[in-house]
């Protein structure tokens, strides 16, 4: 039996998530073209007959620009230096660029076994992988090249099998039923945050968190969640709640939804948005007309020792 740790790095939006997604068979990591979606490390747990493979999903690499960033980058330079393998995913839609090769110089100057899956061959002229392959034959670095396509799981079944070849002996690390090592409350969390992202794309900065403040299964088997939207400037707080409350509903439905496929079961779901800002506001209860009962908007002054805040409440339906 052979089991071990795999390092997926590559640039932002190279395909990263998504392909650990198809690979794991769940939904463990989530999905944006936004960049910065993934922010931690994440492990998604392969298990198959023949062994275990634990995927550890990073942040993609770009120039730092802020403590965020750099965070970033330290996550995915750790992540790299602590498994048996790397697989670095590279965008193929983009093509190969010198800054792939620096990277991959770079990795594999950690002495760890490394390959290429080269993603996005699906939406990308197929006469262009050939010249990109040339370029990998023609450099200095000697390494196996997957061309794949994590949507339409081309190549995907024979990149798997030579991963497995590549991890050591040794017993599973995880049960048989696990996917991840995430709790159900971090993936909640995610599932929000990355309809967040696919909604308002560039509209809204990576500065949104999800806070989560309830998580409970009543006898009913219905699940509570609460969570907080917290965001950065009043203005982002008016483009995330939208016309009417419309786009928060939208939002908030959509997560709903795939926080029951997740759960497996229904759920009870009501956001907070937040603005964090540097004065108080006072209290205030506004229903909106023509506007669902469920939909409720209220601003609460927080006490002068906390942090204060404007919120906006939706049940989602």
């Amino acid at each position: 039996m052979r089991s071990g740790y795999i390092a997926v790095i590559g640039r932002a939006n190279a395909g990263k998530s998504t392909l650990i997604n198809v690979m794991v068979g769940e939904k463990v990591s989530i999905v944006s073209p936004k960049p910065q979606t993934t922010r931690d490390r994440i492990l998604g747990v392969l298990t198959e007959e023949n062994g275990q493979i634990v995927f550890v999903d990073t942040p993609g690499i770009y120039k730092a620009h802020n403590a965020l960033t750099d965070m970033m980058m330290r996550t995915t330079d750790t992540s790299a230096k602590s498994v048996d393998f790397i697989l670095y995913v590279l965008d193929g839609h983009e093509g190969v660029r010198e800054e792939d090769f620096a990277l991959l110089r770079k990795y594999k100057a950690l002495g760890i076994p490394m390959a290429v899956a080269y993603t996005k061959i699906d939406i990308m002229p197929r006469e262009n992988i050939p010249p990109d392959m040339a370029k990998f034959a023609d450099s200095d670095i000697d390494l196996d090249v997957f061309p794949v396509s994590a949507r339409k799981g081309t190549n995907v079944k024979k990149l798997k099998e030579f991963l497995f070849s590549q991890m050591p002996e040794g017993e599973k690390v995880f049960q048989q039923e696990i996917v991840s090592d995430r709790s159900e409350r971090f993936m909640i969390a995610e599932i929000m945050r990355e309809k967040i992202l696919l909604k308002y794309d560039k509209e809204i900065p990576h500065g949104v968190a999800i806070v989560i403040n309830t998580f409970s299964q009543g006898d009913n088997g219905v699940y509570e969640i609460n969570l907080d939207i917290v965001c950065e400037k009043p203005n982002h707080k008016a483009i995330l709640i939208g016309k009417q409350g419309r786009a928060i509903k939208e939002v908030s439905s959509f997560a709903r939804q795939d926080m029951e496929k997740f759960l497996g079961a229904k759920v009870f779901l009501t956001t907070y948005v937040k603005v964090k800002e540097g004065q108080a506001f006072p209290f205030e209860g506004v229903w909106l007309r023509g506007v669902p009962r469920k939909l409720i908007f209220f601003v609460r002054l927080c006490p002068a020792l906390v942090l204060p805040y404007k919120s906006i409440c939706f049940s989602a339906p």
